[in-house]
This record gives C-alpha cells, structure tokens and sequence, in this order.
C-alpha cells in the first residue's frame, strides 16, 4: 500500500475489529469511543499510519484519554461490578453496593432433607451436582494449614470475593467453592474453569457454618453473556443437608 493511501482520512464511524459486534453495551461504547478518537486524531497527523502506529500510538489514544472515556460513562450512572473488597473500598464511587442484607432463604423450598439457603451463577455446568463439608476460609493462616497437611477430601470452601486469590494454591483440592462476590468472568472464575473446579460465583447466602453439609447446583447453566447487566443471575441454589435427615 502507498504511503498516499494510507494517509487517507480513516472514517469516524469504523466497524469493530474483526467485523464484529459487541455483545455488551460498555465495551461497544468504549470501543467506538477508542475508534473515534484514535481516527479523528490519525487524519489530523496526515502522517503515514507505518510511521505512528508504533513511535506515536499515546497521540492517538492515552491514559488520560481512556479515563475520561470511563468517568462519562460513570456520570451517566453506569456502576461496576467489584470482583474483590479492595476495589470497592479504594474507589467506592465507581462500583455496585453489594445488596446481601436482609436476603433469607428461611421460606424457601425444603424438600429430601434439604434446605435452600442460598444462589449464586454457576461457572461450569457439571452432569451432576456436588455435596460436601463447608470450610469457611478467610485467612492465610487457614489456608498455610492447609497446604502442610492437605485439603479434607469432600471440601466446598465458603469465600469472600477476595479470596480467589488468597485460595488459588490449593484450589485444587476442594470439592466445589462457593464465592460470595465477584462474577463468572472473575479470576477464580477462570481458576475454577482451568482446574475443573465446581464453583458458584456472587453468591447470596443464608448462614453456613464450617462442618454443615451443602449441596451446590452446578447442573445449572452458567449465565448468559450478558447477565451482569440484566440482572439475570442467581439460578444456581444452594442447600444444606439437614442434620438426621
């Protein structure tokens, strides 16, 4: 291609790389707000794109650039989800309020010895779902513990959303896990995916204490791709096994 050519003016309106589409609303709009912008300043340079695609790209596109595309987008209301309780604390202004209070699962179906006391979004639909101990865990501590002397066979591990990180050494070992935060596309999310690991991610839950039977649905499909901002998640449920029963 001639340098002519390719000084030409790039459209303010380009397709998605690939000729795709955007599935969810944030990323289209990020996206055509990058295209715009990088375009708009390109044909401005009437330089040869070989010439500053690489030696001039923070022309095009900078940091500053890319936060101010996202403070436009949260003065227009738009809230992230939080995948860990630092993000949430260090920047409260930019992520959804979890809403886990006064949620009871008290009424809910109770049926062969089972209660429900909780749902969550299955990240990999299993044939079958998964019953074991719950093993409340929060502290490297637990965790050290753990790695010395092995996991409990049967384990389903009860963590906050921060602990994906804090669990990911011996992840392996658990039965299944149980996240009270984050999404399907979280770290542990793709943990639990890469070591076939049965998990439910932003969970909501009535009081599980260590040592009580749980039973978590991973037969249940995953949620779509654009749940988180529907709304429509929490179809996976959760029960404990009644003592006797």
């Amino acid at each position: 291609m001639s340098d002519s050519a390719q000084q030409a003016t790039v459209p303010a309106h380009t397709p998605p790389k690939w000729g795709t589409t955007e599935v969810l609303p944030l990323p289209a709009r990020f996206n055509s707000a990058v295209r715009e912008l990088a375009a708009k300043r390109f044909a401005a340079t009437g330089a040869a794109w070989k010439d500053v695609v690489f030696a001039r790209q923070f022309d095009l596109f900078s940091l500053s650039d890319a936060q101010a595309i996202e403070q436009a987008a949260l003065d227009d209301g738009y809230r992230f989800e939080f995948s860990a309780t630092v993000s949430l604390e260090s920047e409260p202004h930019k992520y959804k309020r979890p809403e886990r209070t006064g949620a009871t699962f008290a009424d809910g179906e109770s049926s062969d010895g089972r209660r429900q006391v909780g749902v969550g979004d299955n990240v990999l639909r299993k044939s079958e779902n998964v019953v074991g101990e719950a093993a409340l865990i929060s502290t490297t501590e637990q965790v050290m513990s753990y790695l010395a002397d092995g996991v409990p066979p049967g384990t389903i591990a009860v963590i906050d959303d921060s602990g994906g990180t804090l669990t990911a050494p011996i992840i392996e070992g658990f039965a299944g896990v149980i996240c009270l935060g984050g999404t399907v596309r979280s770290h542990l999310g793709i943990l639990a995916r890469e070591y076939d690991v049965p998990t439910l991610m932003n969970c909501t839950i009535d009081a599980i204490s260590d040592g009580d039977v749980v039973e978590i649905e991973v037969t249940a499909a995953p949620p779509a791709a654009d749940a988180y901002e529907t709304g429509d998640t929490g179809h996976a449920r959760i029960w404990l096994h009644e003592k006797g029963a």
